[in-house]
């Protein structure tokens, strides 16, 4: 969607979910909600700190819009051109 010249677009999932602890340290490098995942399933904790900053490259931003023990949705806000 559109809002005050922003593209809004929203991520949902049905994974482990983000506790409420790690609402803030999920964007750092290396963090990973899911700590039992293993070389074997996959995941480096990088994903998310890359996909904001390139949100921030762009004059956006990237956020956790819902927490919780099933499922996230996370928020990707773009300025339009």
């Amino acid at each position: 969607e559109v809002q005050n010249r922003q593209a809004i677009i929203d991520f949902a999932d049905d994974g482990v979910g983000i506790p409420g602890h790690l609402s803030e340290d999920i964007f750092k490098p290396f963090v990973r909600a899911d700590c039992s995942r293993s070389s074997e399933t996959g995941g480096s904790g990088l994903g998310l700190s890359i996909a904001k900053r390139i949100a921030q490259a762009h004059g956006g931003d990237l956020t956790l819009h819902r927490e919780g023990e099933q499922g996230s949705i996370f928020r990707i806000v773009l300025p339009t051109i």
